[in-house]
């Protein structure tokens, strides 16, 4: 399947269903549709065998849109509707930013796990009441990191590093280029306070992917900065941004994020992730492998065997979805640790926070 040249905003991937509960079994409901992100987390968890029972919006017209594209799917009238309902096990939400844990906190206080988009916060204070919140209910806060999450090869790379294809990781490098294609933009993306900053958003998916790849629990921030380089019409629009952290497994990590990608490119941002282990590397081309195909989901392994190229676009799968979906019913954490998402977010947040801003 070929990639559109789309701003990435309403990407979700299509996967092979893979039910992993009896039809009903696992009820959820979708809120605050206000990124894209939505479709991709609802999808992912229809196909591992969820239900969608409810959308909810202000913009009821937008909720009935949607409710439209899953089967069974009605538009809520209002929030509470969904809180209410005691058939639904998880709420999913791709509210503005900086909204996404005060709906969370309400989502955990009726008794239900919640689904965020990322960045799952905007302040360090947020992220300190969502884990009062969680030790007080018992309930999952979730994220939806979906460049590692929703991303075959980024899947895959976690198979190998798993199998020890690479040796210990040493070091990580992430690229995540995305279209700005302001004009699609809601007057919120170019509102500092509420879509955070750079480094917090979509810096976010790089931090996490260090810390999965590498294994490491903890990490501090060496260095950040950011820029607004060619966007003076919106002031506080960061187009660039960047850090380098070091892990308490010692592996260390430089990421770049930006809204730079050029029209001409194939899809909505060339992402590309290098992993430096002691008995290899891996390279992913995520999203397109520039001018040879525009199929994305490239895996390049060098190690001791030799040189080895996977395509594995719809070949892996993406097994969070079912994880997710067993851990709510079961309480467990194989889909993601409750602590390995915090930190992910506090790590961006501190990069956030420290950034040098380049004028």
């Amino acid at each position: 399947m070929s990639q559109s040249k789309h701003d990435g905003m309403n990407y979700a991937p299509q996967g092979k269903p893979n039910h992993v509960v009896n039809p009903g079994e696992f009820v959820f409901a979708a809120a605050a549709l206000d990124h894209g992100h939505i479709q991709g987390m609802c999808k992912g968890l229809t196909e591992a065998g969820a239900v969608l029972k409810w959308v909810y919006d202000p913009d009821h017209a937008k909720a009935e849109a949607m409710a439209s594209k899953f089967p069974g799917a009605t538009a809520a009238d209002s929030l509470e509707q969904i809180l209410e309902d005691t058939d639904v096990r998880l709420v999913a939400a791709a509210a503005v930013p900086s909204e996404r844990c005060a709906l969370g906190l309400r989502v955990m206080d009726a008794g239900k796990d919640y689904f965020t988009d990322k960045t799952p916060f905007t302040a360090m204070e947020q992220l300190e009441a969502a884990r009062a919140k969680v030790r007080e209910t018992g309930r999952k806060y979730m994220v939806y990191f979906s460049e590692r999450l929703h991303v075959e090869s980024a899947v895959y790379a976690g198979h190998l590093i798993r199998e020890g294809a690479i040796g210990r990781v040493l070091q990580v490098t992430g690229f995540g280029p995305h279209r700005l294609s302001a004009s699609t933009r809601p007057d919120w993306f170019f509102q500092k306070e509420k879509y955070g900053g750079i480094l917090c958003d979509i810096g976010s998916h790089q931090i996490e992917q260090f810390l999965y790849y590498t294994g490491s629990k903890d990490a501090q921030v060496l260095h950040s900065k950011i820029a607004n380089y060619n966007h003076p019409e919106y002031p506080e629009l960061e187009d660039y941004g960047d850090a380098t952290l070091v892990g308490d497994t010692g592996a260390s990590q430089y990421f770049r994020v930006d809204w730079f990608t050029p029209d001409g490119l194939g899809t909505w941002g060339d992402g590309r992730t290098f992993i430096l282990g002691t008995e290899g590397y891996i390279e992913l081309r995520k999203y397109i492998d520039v001018a040879r195909e525009q199929d994305g989901d490239h895996v390049y392994l060098v190690n001791k065997d030799g040189e080895q190229h996977f395509a594995v676009h719809g070949q892996v799968g993406y097994p969070f979805f079912g994880e997710l979906i067993l851990d709510c019913l079961h309480r467990t954490e194989h889909a993601m640790t409750q602590e390995h998402a915090f930190k992910a977010a506090e790590l961006c947040l501190k990069a956030q926070e420290m950034a040098l801003r380049i004028s």
